[in-house]
């Protein structure tokens, strides 16, 4: 079932960016950028390619990884909404790992979970 990943979210120098730090790097040194959904779809289905994926679907309009940090970019006026979302997404990436695991929702039957806050 893996671990939770623990998150710090904090603001970015512009008001539509925010940055999550993670307990544990999703790239090593490599910097991953995806300018739009269908990128991150290219991609494929590594760890940071469905996290960009998972943002995406929340209304991010950018993500970039490098290591342990996730830049996501969004409307400036969807953060309050957003922050929340993005935080559990990250924090449970690693719930269900691998197509044999069975780590998506979909794969599991369930319905994605944004986020238990409202």
């Amino acid at each position: 079932m893996g671990q939770p990943i623990t998150v710090t979210a904090r603001e970015g120098s512009s008001p539509s960016v925010w940055m999550f730090d993670l307990n544990r790097s999703l790239t090593s040194m490599a910097i991953e950028r995806y300018p739009t959904a269908e990128r991150a779809a290219e991609k494929g289905d590594r760890p940071p390619d469905v996290l960009a994926q998972r943002l995406f679907e929340i209304g991010a309009t950018a993500v970039t990884i490098y290591s342990n940090t996730v830049t996501v970019e969004a409307p400036a006026e969807s953060w309050a909404e957003l922050q929340p979302k993005a935080t559990f997404l990250i924090e449970h990436l690693f719930e269900y790992y691998g197509d044999d695991a069975g780590w998506s929702f979909e794969a599991r039957g369930m319905e994605p979970v944004i986020s238990p806050v409202k």
